[in-house]
């Protein structure tokens, strides 16, 4: 096996793209598994150019290592072999979002939400440090086995990254892809990020998202409220929401809510029951008091008196459940 810089051992390759290739490799000195980059130079560019853009790209490498966040790829340093940079970064394994809706399609609007809450936290985190973004797409997030969003591809130089509002209009259009379009839940925070005039801060946007990834927020308010407006002209299907369900144009309207306390139907049962034991008490009394004016000492029970003892004293107790 290749080893790079004498250090990091090549096993094998992650991605490759016309330049440079990733690599899974073994840090030899820290024993630890490693992501490291290597960087060819774009074919066609003049001999003497070559060496200004390896210098480059290496110190817009160690400009990233100075970005410390977790949704934030680790760059861990910079290995140089036969004059051309290697760039080392911690490995993270998963599968990036492109590739993560190739396969499954659309992620559900609270899961789109999670991941673009993380990758605005990420994108943030990076201009903190001075290293803009040259415009995140969904190759360049990462979804982690472990749960965690992972922006890469901060290899912009500092001192010509684009300013912050760049950060949310390339946001915008990640939502967009990670939602499957404009209609859905998101629909409305994708148009302020994409729209003509930028009205929302990014302090605003996170907020948002994170409360509709938990649950609440606009977005999730908007997808689960009923939908109250006309559809006569919107064809035969409508959206139901954040699980997909859809109603069907010409269903009966469902009945309106009553106003004022709810009426109940008389119980009978408990009714007639009362109606009858009523009528064995009179009719005992009536009965007793014969027997009375028959004679003393003649009750329905020793000494005329009625025993309301249970009928099997001491069986055992049942406990509630």
């Amino acid at each position: 096996m290749t080893v790079i810089a004498g250090r990091y051992r090549l096993l094998d390759v992650l991605a490759e793209g016309a330049t440079g290739t990733v690599w899974r490799a073994l840090d030899e000195t820290d024993r630890r598994e490693v992501a490291l980059e290597e960087f060819r130079a774009p074919a066609g560019l003049p001999a003497d150019e070559v060496p200004l853009l390896y210098a480059r790209r290496e110190r817009e490498a160690r400009a990233a290592a100075r970005i410390s966040h977790p949704s934030v790829v680790r760059v861990l340093g910079v290995a140089t072999e036969d004059g051309r940079p290697w760039v080392v970064t911690e490995l993270v394994r998963g599968l990036t979002l492109a590739e993560t809706l190739d396969a499954d399609g659309p992620l559900p609007p609270r899961e789109a939400a999670r991941v673009g809450a993380e990758v605005l936290a990420g994108l943030r985190a990076a201009r903190a440090a001075g290293v803009p973004h040259r415009g995140v797409a969904p190759g360049q997030v990462l979804l982690a086995n472990d749960g965690r969003v992972v922006v890469t591809g901060f290899w912009g130089a500092p001192d010509d990254g684009p300013g912050p509002e760049a950060d949310l209009r390339s946001l915008g259009a990640l939502l967009e892809a990670a939602a499957g379009g404009r209609s859905g839940p998101l629909g409305a925070v994708i148009d302020e990020l994409t729209g003509e005039e930028l009205a929302v801060t990014a302090d605003q946007v996170e907020d948002e998202l994170r409360r509709t990834a938990a649950g609440g927020g606009r977005a999730t308010a908007e997808a689960s409220a009923p939908d109250r407006t006309d559809r006569s002209n919107r064809g035969d299907r409508t959206d139901g929401g954040e699980d997909g369900g859809g109603t069907r144009a010409g269903a009966p309207p469902a009945p309106s809510p009553r106003t004022g306390p709810a009426r109940t139907a008389p119980r009978r049962g408990p009714v007639l029951v009362a109606g009858i034991v009523g009528a064995l008490l009179i009719a005992g009394a009536l009965t007793y008091q014969a027997v009375r004016d028959d004679g003393p000492g003649t009750g329905p029970g020793p000494g005329g008196a009625t025993s309301t003892a249970p009928a099997t004293p001491g069986g055992p107790a049942t406990a509630p459940r």
